[in-house]
């Protein structure tokens, strides 16, 4: 997993409340047996014309916002069905962190065992950095997990905080099975110990 320390780029605004994992990534792109071209389904409604083209009123489509590496979202992003797919598409169209007031439960959990960091700020703080990203010229940030800050254009910055556990997980990029083997030496400690205390069980 891609170690995430600090992210510079564009943040784009996706201010609407409720965008659930449907939107994120429609049903018709979860067929597949692997995770590959992803990216073409995320927002694919919002994204593409019926026509297949791209629409140039999203705002991923527009020139000020292309490449976005941060999307700057509404209340209860991501809520809807569980599908890791969402995330998996998210992080393949190079988004690499999400920055919002509040995000559903089960979403926010993959996006952290995906290298997908979540930063939840105060609804007031959020509503100010949309409006500034809202212009191309002012949209550039970066996001520094080492300092847990965000850097904005206008050179302000806006501290945020992370379970430790999770931060060091994303430092290092560690999803839960790398996690986990960071403890192997334990683990066989324990199940020596373990043995040697109910020898029935070998």
């Amino acid at each position: 997993m891609q170690p995430f320390t600090t992210v510079s780029g564009k943040a784009a605004p996706m201010l609407a409340a409720n965008i659930d994992t449907d939107v994120i990534m429609p049903k018709q792109f979860l067929k597949g047996i692997d995770r590959n071209g992803l990216d073409r389904g995320v927002f694919f409604d919002l994204r593409f014309l019926p026509s297949g083209a791209p629409n140039p009123e999203f705002i991923l489509n527009q020139p000020g916002w292309l490449a976005a590496r941060f999307l700057v979202t509404g209340p209860n992003f991501g809520c809807g069905s569980s599908r890791e797919h969402a995330v998996w598409g998210l992080k393949q169209l190079g988004i690499r962190a999400l920055i919002g007031s509040s995000f559903a439960g089960i979403f926010y959990d993959n996006c952290q065992r995906n290298g997908v960091l979540v930063i939840t700020l105060e609804d007031v703080l959020v509503q100010a950095l949309g409006r500034l990203i809202s212009q191309p010229e002012t949209a550039d940030i970066t996001v520094d997990l080492v300092t847990q800050s965000i850097r904005l254009a206008e050179g302000s910055v806006i501290d945020f905080k992370i379970d430790g556990l999770r931060k060091t997980a994303l430092l290092q990029g560690l999803d839960a099975i790398g996690s986990t083997l960071q403890r192997s030496a334990q683990i066989r400690e324990f199940e020596q110990r373990h043995l040697q205390a109910n020898p029935w069980l070998r």
